[in-house]
């Protein structure tokens, strides 16, 4: 953890972010308070694993949005990199020659989508990592020891509350204090994210039947369908689990006339 003043002025900051939404702290509100505090345009948090299939879980603006779902679609990106690392990945210019070797498809598709600097900040606590960090900015910027220290203490408050929130398989939010049983938040808080997440893990589960293959391959054949379709992960889902889309291990997923 970084030092307590930074900490405790960070959690400040976070906090009236939450106040302002009427609501129960969480991670919706660090990336609101991290995109006023910093010179970003933009942020984003993943739930990351290396067990279960990757999620978003927010985004500040369409844009951050974008990102995090490109990084896990397309595999490849900051994010990702710094999850398997474990240190901070900084990208003041996405057009940087050797960002674009490193990400030939993210930096290009990010740059399409209005990013031109990225910033992926770990979330761990010792071996723990429940997921990532995502700043970006529209122009080329690097980030001052100082705006650094903040970004960190950022990710360290995420990594917090998405150790608290305990999201389970079901989307509910388990255990954290002054949580609303069943509440939602227009802003995407931690009591409506979990479907999210819930409804790629409920399509993936589907594919392994159809496919006859592991979680992690039919993530992979979920991702590369949205992929080449151009469209959403969550939306790619949806279909999957509500029998509008039907994978086949011998030929293309064949879209079906209805829901039955």
């Amino acid at each position: 953890m970084r030092n307590d003043s930074r900490s405790s002025r960070i959690q400040v900051l976070v906090a009236e972010q939450a106040a302002r939404r009427g609501a129960p702290v969480g991670v919706v509100d660090v990336c609101t308070a991290a995109v006023a505090a910093l010179p970003v345009g933009g942020a984003g948090v993943s739930a990351m694993s290396g067990n279960t299939a990757s999620h978003p879980l927010c985004g500040s603006d369409d844009i951050s949005e974008q990102l995090e779902e490109l990084q896990l679609t397309l595999g490849e990106g900051p994010c990702l990199d710094a999850f398997t690392h474990g240190s901070a990945v900084l990208s003041p210019d996405l057009l940087t020659g050797a960002l674009q070797d490193r990400w030939p498809v993210f930096a290009d598709a990010a740059l399409e989508a209005g990013a031109r600097a990225v910033f992926a900040l770990p979330l761990q606590i010792g071996a723990i990592s429940p997921g990532v960090l995502d700043l970006y900015a529209d122009v080329p910027t690097v980030l001052d020891p100082e705006e650094l220290a903040d970004a960190l203490a950022f990710a360290d408050l995420a990594t917090l509350l998405l150790l608290d929130a305990r999201i389970d398989e079901t989307g509910a939010r388990a255990g954290a204090s002054g949580a609303r049983a069943g509440a939602s938040s227009p802003d995407h808080g931690f009591e409506d994210l979990g479907g999210y997440r819930a409804e790629i893990d409920q399509a993936t589960g589907i594919l392994t039947v159809q496919l006859g293959v592991g979680i992690d391959e039919a993530f992979v054949r979920l991702r590369a369908h949205a992929y080449m379709q151009g469209r959403r992960l969550a939306d790619v889902a949806a279909d999957v689990v509500a029998h509008r889309l039907r994978f086949s291990p011998d030929s293309e997923p064949e879209r079906t006339d209805n829901g039955n």
